[in-house]
């Protein structure tokens, strides 16, 4: 008889259930991983409560992941039972443009892991070789569940170009808007702004290196925002993507300015002053993901010292408590909400 094990499977916020399915058996070029700590993203609560544009339920959690190699199938080279490892979960094609050119976060046939494909919030998971790194020996196992929420963060920095002596607004302070802060402080911004309607969370902010943390409802926060930095912010990270975001970050950014959107938008529409964006010649960017390159940049900033992780993980849950996760991830006083499992 084959062994079972657990699963989490989402069905809606309200409906998180832990399934019972038989282990899986790494086919070629995979690798079998035993989970060891697994990240709830903001994508994770979007997707369950509905609002994801791009992640249908039900779905089977879990692309910000931590494991040790159980196993291995033919031709999977270079890692070995015992090794701990991270996943980098985008899934992409490898022949289209955006891939042939490097840039295969944005491949034309993108799924990720834990999102289009059943993920890692589970005892046992397959994946191929390729898309898992080291964990360095210095690094804990809560310490390498950030490098992938880390990576973002990281391409949406790299895609802002040389910061150096630059302004810089951060808009929400939850993990990916923290994480931004930092990844901008370590790329040589002169002074960084961060806001959010949580006064604890502007405190968190203050206490990772911004320059001024202002509150997100303030109706001339763009005036404070100007204020707090001496003049108007060369780059702008929309860590929200919601209306009132958008509007405040075209309205602080200076004439020439740039604003990354590292948020996943709401379905539908978010209206932007395109006579403010045409008439001061703004550029108004994308950003998903990351690459390999970002993946080390993180591993490197984490190694270094750069990420507390105390203050970035509030809370932590085991997998029978996955509902539980999922609850915490969307209280606005927790920032990074992880799933542990335990070996069986």
């Amino acid at each position: 008889m084959s062994q079972h094990i657990r699963r989490v499977l989402v069905r809606s916020l309200d409906d998180i259930t832990i399934e019972q399915v038989p282990a899986p058996v790494p086919g070629s070029g995979e690798l079998l991983v035993r989970t060891t700590v697994v990240g709830v993203c903001g994508s994770d609560t979007h997707a369950a409560a509905g609002h994801h544009p791009f992640i249908d339920l039900p779905y089977r959690p879990g692309h910000e992941a931590v494991g040790v190699v159980a196993g291995a199938g033919e031709e999977a080279q270079g890692f070995a039972p015992g090794d701990r490892v991270i996943i980098e979960p985008n899934l992409y094609c490898g022949a289209c443009t955006q891939c042939r050119s490097g840039r295969y976060n944005i491949c034309q046939e993108l799924k990720v892991f834990g999102c289009q494909t059943p993920g890692a919030m589970t005892d046992l998971f397959t994946i191929a070789a390729g898309r898992v790194h080291r964990v360095p020996d210095s690094m804990t196992d809560i310490e390498a569940a950030l490098v992938e929420p880390l990576a973002t963060p990281v391409h949406a920095v790299a895609k802002a170009g040389d910061l150096t002596g630059r302004t810089v607004a951060v808009l929400g302070a939850g993990p990916i808007g923290l994480l931004t802060l930092i990844a901008a402080r370590h790329a040589g911004a002169a002074g960084i702004a961060v806001t959010d309607p949580l006064e604890a969370k502007r405190d968190r902010a203050l206490r990772l290196g911004a320059a001024a943390a202002l509150p997100a409802q303030a109706p001339d926060l763009p005036v404070q925002v100007r204020s707090a930095l001496g003049g108007p912010v060369d780059v702008v990270f929309d860590c929200v993507a919601r209306e009132q975001s958008m509007a405040q970050a075209v309205d602080m950014v200076a004439k020439g300015g740039h604003v990354v959107v590292v948020g996943v938008g709401a379905i539908g529409t978010t209206p932007i002053r395109l006579d403010l964006v045409q008439d001061r010649e703004l550029r108004i960017e994308g950003t998903l993901m990351y690459t390999a390159e970002d993946y080390r940049t993180a591993i490197s900033l984490i190694t270094s010292g750069a990420v507390d992780s105390d203050e970035i993980v509030t809370a932590t849950y085991g997998l029978e408590e996955a509902g539980k996760a999922f609850a915490s991830a969307l209280d606005p006083e927790h920032v990074k909400v992880l799933v542990t499992v335990a070996g069986r």
